[in-house]
């Protein structure tokens, strides 16, 4: 029998996937998390085989930094991220943090359980359009911006000042101008409109 850990804010699609799971017989959901803490916490207490996680929960910490600290656990669970976002920001920031899986989740319900048994199995479990687009930036790599730099340019694009990302960060003024240089300069633009725009269309941001 394989374990499930759910960990998703929305109760309505807690209730949709253990209903879609309860139809394999070799599944069990044995505990629902509702924040990345609560999720790490039912990874620690019962040793689940498999953690469905989303990546956005409304709270300071993401689903991929759970990810990342239930990888880091001993005997550590698979972990396969389910959601909504499909920004190569999300897709590669949940493979680094230790995802074995990435899925969207207007995924078949037989797509879904297969990933769940192929994380089970120690198995990377990729949705064929998430693939698709790993392969293809592969092939025609894009401007790379640092995790500290991306983190700039989503303030920038929610309307954030220079001053207000230097006190969201903990960083000078100085050094989140500094940042906005590499950052204009990578996506050969002039202006932070334009940074917001070109990081949309290459998937940077959503």
């Amino acid at each position: 029998m394989i374990r499930i850990v759910l960990a998703d804010d929305h109760p309505v699609v807690r209730a949709g996937l253990r209903a879609m799971l309860a139809s394999a017989a070799d599944l069990e959901v044995v505990a629902d998390a509702t924040t990345p803490d609560d999720a790490v916490a039912r990874a620690v207490d019962l040793e689940p085989d498999v953690v469905l996680m989303d990546l956005q929960f409304g709270t300071e910490q993401t689903g991929a930094d759970a990810t990342r600290r239930i990888r880091a656990l001993p005997g550590a669970p698979a972990v396969l991220v389910l959601t909504n976002y499909d920004t190569d920001t999300d897709i590669l920031g949940a493979v680094e943090a230790g995802a074995s899986g990435y899925l969207l989740k207007d995924a078949p319900p037989d797509e879904l359980v297969a990933a769940v048994r192929a994380a089970a199995a120690g198995e990377t479990a990729l949705a064929p359009a998430i693939a698709c687009r790993l392969l293809a930036r592969m092939r025609s790599p894009r401007p790379g911006l640092s995790a500290r730099e991306t983190e700039v340019l989503q303030l920038v694009a929610v309307g954030a000042s220079n001053s207000d990302i230097a006190r969201r960060l903990h960083i000078s003024e100085a050094t989140v101008k500094s940042h906005l240089v590499h950052v204009f300069t990578k996506l050969g633009v002039s202006s932070r409109t334009a940074a917001v725009a070109a990081a949309r269309d290459a998937g940077i941001l959503r």
